[in-house]
């Protein structure tokens, strides 16, 4: 992943928009092209180019209401005298740390370096927040998870017809947004698993609701992954020694139920399964301390499964 400062961005990206888009408005409020330059401290030259519209516009920035509202407002408080550099300045700065605090300098920064996608960062505001680092490693968690499922032999005969998923939830998590899995889910396509999107937060409703059941009896269970309903594979469970534990398909409640279920018996089993119902599939999930760990599991059932 290369690195490339916020701003980097400001100065390559952000400003040459705003200057073109200040020109523009500028000229139309009748300032000839000399006096354009001598607000905007550039040549004569280059407002030439930026009035013609050749330079190429950023789009998150050119598009956004706010960059319009701003624009229209210095133009017209630099055209009228009633605003000088010093004010055009602070009106151009507040829009860029508006624009850094998740806004579209972040949309950039993150096509600039794609290892940013899905992090929520906000470094430029708030500096180093430890709070992100430990979703970034559920987010890594996550990715080692898919690599586990898209590289093992047999997996994508055992993901089900609905698709599967992997996912990690926050050591403190509280809800489906805590927990970190595969927008879109995982499917099997040609005989090979399809991994369709990076793992964001929220993007898994039932893989989460069964890890969420699951922390609520044992915090150290934050990582499920959901197969398709083998009787190979649950004998490869069994095998093993593993706590394995059916339950009724049904999704109404089934986080409550779960929980309820997980209490009674005063421990989460690693395999929890169902045998569906009336347009369910059935479905297995092996859970982890994190999704890799689940998934690195249910790897091995499903080679255990083939050998025997």
């Amino acid at each position: 992943m290369s690195l490339r400062l916020p701003s980097e961005i400001v100065v390559e990206d952000v400003l040459p928009t705003l200057r073109a888009l200040l020109a523009r408005e500028l000229a139309a409020h009748g300032l000839t092209q000399e006096e354009v330059a001598g607000h905007l401290g550039v040549t004569q030259a280059a407002v030439s180019t930026y009035v013609s519209g050749e330079p190429e516009l950023a789009p998150p920035i050119a598009e956004h209401p706010r960059t319009e509202a701003t624009v229209e407002s210095v133009a017209a408080g630099l055209a009228s005298g009633e605003m000088d550099g010093y004010d055009a300045l602070a009106a151009v700065l507040e829009l860029v740390r508006a624009f850094e605090d998740r806004g579209p300098i972040c949309e950039l920064h993150e096509e600039a370096m794609p290892g940013l996608e899905g992090l929520g960062c906000d470094l430029c505001v708030r500096g180093e927040n430890p709070e992100l680092r430990t979703e970034r490693a559920v987010l890594d968690d996550v990715r080692e998870a898919t690599r586990l499922l898209a590289t093992s032999p047999g997996v994508a005969a055992a993901v089900p017809n609905v698709g599967t998923n992997v996912g990690t939830a926050l050591p403190d998590a509280a809800s489906v947004a805590d927990v970190a899995a595969v927008p879109g889910r995982i499917y099997e396509m040609g005989g090979q698993v399809e991994v369709p999107a990076n793992p964001e937060y929220g993007a898994s409703e039932h893989v989460a609701t069964t890890i969420l059941a699951a922390m609520a009896v044992d915090g150290e269970r934050r990582g499920a992954v959901n197969l398709a309903t083998d009787d190979a594979v649950l004998g490869a469970a069994e095998s093993r020694g593993l706590d394995r534990l059916e339950f009724e398909a049904g999704y109404e409640n089934r986080g409550e139920r779960l929980r309820e279920q997980f209490e009674a018996r005063d421990a989460v089993p690693d395999v929890l399964f169902h045998r569906g119902a009336f347009g369910i599939e059935p479905i297995t999930y092996v859970l982890g301390e994190t999704g890799a760990d689940a998934a690195r599991l249910a790897t091995e059932l499903v080679a255990d499964a083939a050998e025997g």
